[in-house]
């Protein structure tokens, strides 16, 4: 009787830490989701995840938590919720990485701000609205070292520019022009140049997007990171003195 009761507790106790805690839930989530109220919280058939209705905008939404509201599932991703970490997002930048010293770097234009401490490797197109972005915000970026793969799919027909950058006497003051105000650069396009090359090693890398980013840890990023963000990562991918 003894071992029934004390089997008879262990069971009560696992079914309570089974349970949602409704109110933990609304205080870690309810503050993230833009004054959003939660409409319910009920059990899914997967012990421990819970199903979340709210309302937006678009009508009813529906997201998957832990028993506390500690972890979110949006989607295809686990959300860390208090830092607001994609987890998911991070596990497939590290699936997905790229070692950077197997990179042929002499494929691509070299632009160096102060020390040039910190690198990293982009595909870039001069007619990607976000490339352009993105270029401005490296603008902001000191002490960085910039290898630029162009790859020019937007607009093919204006490949010979890209080219021409190649064939400019100061390739990144040529670079940086035709990504940031669109002008082309003086110099012929007829050099030898790596443009197709640099066509096919992206597609090698099943590079999806412009600008993809690859860190010297060699993590990736698709799209135009905000300078703050691009600043953390590039400290936190640096080499380590």
């Amino acid at each position: 009787m003894k071992h029934l009761v004390t089997l008879c507790l262990v069971v009560a106790a696992g079914i309570g830490l089974a349970r949602a805690d409704d109110a933990a839930i609304r205080r870690s989530l309810e503050p993230k989701m833009g004054g959003v109220r939660i409409d319910s919280i009920t059990a899914t058939p997967v012990p421990g995840l819970f199903e979340v209705q709210y309302r937006s905008a678009e009508g009813v939404q529906v997201i998957y938590t832990d028993a506390n509201g500690l972890y979110v599932i949006q989607g295809d991703h686990l959300i860390e919720v208090k830092a607001g970490r994609d987890l998911t997002e991070e596990k497939l930048r590290k699936l997905n990485a790229v070692p950077f010293d197997k990179l042929p770097l002499d494929m691509a234009v070299k632009v160096q701000r102060g020390n040039g401490r910190r690198v990293l490797a982009m595909f870039s197109d001069p007619y990607c609205p976000y490339c352009q972005r993105f270029e401005r915000t490296l603008q902001e970026i000191d002490d960085v070292t910039i290898y630029v793969f162009m790859i020019p799919i937007i607009r093919p027909e204006n490949a010979d520019q890209s080219k021409a950058v190649w064939c400019s006497p100061d390739r990144a003051k040529a670079w940086t022009e035709l990504a940031l105000n669109h002008t082309p650069p003086s110099a012929p396009s007829t050099c030898d140049n790596p443009i197709e090359k640099n066509l096919q090693l992206s597609r090698s890398l099943r590079v999806q997007s412009t600008p993809t980013v690859i860190l010297a840890n060699g993590e990736r990023f698709s799209g135009a990171l905000g300078a703050a963000e691009l600043r953390s990562v590039l400290d936190r991918a640096a080499p380590k003195r």
